[in-house]
């Protein structure tokens, strides 16, 4: 979920204070988890290297509304092994702080040479419209957007692809949109009668980097002193009062068992210390028999695809083609 450390360490110290003063830290950090940097240092530095993969600046809208900006990369065709198939795509999420710049330039190369990839800033990061962040909860519309806007170019077939905070959104997204298998469950049954929207692509696989089984996990590693999950409960419980509805109702723990049949490959660093390996286990245990959990040795959170490179780009390479393949058939 974090990608460069949640802000709210501070909140380690509220056993130490008085109770009015623990519910003004607790108001305080909850609210700081809503509100995400909206870009991290160094992203302007990005700026050619995303220039030299060319692709287009892309602009719309979250299905609440929610004005949202993305960078949309064609696939690279003129393999001998692969050729992209111009009804497919990977929606490309981002982790909790900053644009998705970052993940543009290192995750882009390779999986435009499968299909197509809009890599999206969820609301409130990069340039989309201001938004409270809320953990996959309201970025599920985000994900619905995407979708549409895939629709309405005639692609059929997506597959998800998120770290941290962009792997807890993509598992969501299956689990609250379903995987548009089924057409009557998309229908706006208040969109007039004579308005016939373009199909909903159907969402064929997941690539799920670094995502923790419930929201304080990631949270309470980030923080110091004893009681540290219990505390990050207490910040997501004032984030929920200060919001209006609760992030942990879509937190991965929870979806994950609505995912299946739809292919899932969970990756997870061994030395991951935001989520520890012991959440990450619970995490694949949960899942469905799609589910494929590798654990990567000597990689940190979201740092699974720079320790492994080569292997982390054939793994996720042939799940996506595999499941593009299959839904192609039918077999999937």
């Amino acid at each position: 979920m974090t990608r460069r450390g949640v802000t709210v360490a501070a909140a380690a110290t509220a056993v130490t204070l008085p109770l009015a003063g623990l519910e003004i830290l607790f108001r305080r950090g909850g609210r700081r988890l809503l509100d995400a940097p909206r870009r991290l240092p160094g992203e302007g530095e990005l700026v050619p290297a995303i220039d030299a993969l060319g692709g287009e600046v892309v602009r719309l809208r979250s299905r609440d509304g929610v004005r949202l900006a993305a960078r949309w990369l064609p696939a690279e065709t003129g393999g001998t092994e692969w050729q992209p198939d111009p009804y497919e795509a990977i929606l490309l999420l981002h982790g909790w702080s900053g644009s998705v710049a970052p993940d543009i330039v290192e995750y882009g190369p390779f999986l435009r040479r499968t299909a197509g990839v809009l890599a999206l800033d969820f609301r409130g990061h990069g340039d989309s419209d201001d938004a409270p962040t809320t953990f996959g909860l309201h970025e599920v519309e985000d994900v619905a957007g995407a979708l549409a806007w895939f629709g309405e170019r005639g692609i059929r077939r997506v597959a998800l692809a998120g770290t941290s905070m962009g792997a807890i959104t993509a598992i969501a997204a299956v689990g609250v949109l379903g995987d548009g298998s089924l057409a009557s469950a998309d229908m706006d049954l208040d969109a007039p009668a004579d308005v016939v929207p373009p199909p909903r692509p159907r969402i064929v696989a997941i690539v799920a980097d670094s995502a923790a089984p419930e929201l304080v996990v990631p949270v309470a590693s980030r923080l110091r002193g004893p009681f540290r999950r219990a505390v990050a409960a207490r910040l997501f419980a004032a984030a929920a009062r200060s919001l209006g509805a609760d992030p942990r109702a879509t937190e991965p723990i929870r979806m994950i068992g609505l995912v299946d049949p739809v292919p899932l490959l969970l990756i997870h660093g061994e030395d991951d210390d935001t989520v520890p390996l012991a959440d990450a286990r619970r995490l694949a245990a949960a899942g469905g028999p799609t589910t494929e959990h590798w654990v990567v040795p000597g990689a940190g959170h979201s740092g699974s695809h720079v320790a492994k490179t080569d292997e982390y780009e054939r793994r996720v390479t042939s799940a996506l083609r595999t499941a593009f393949v299959g839904a192609r058939d039918g077999s999937l």
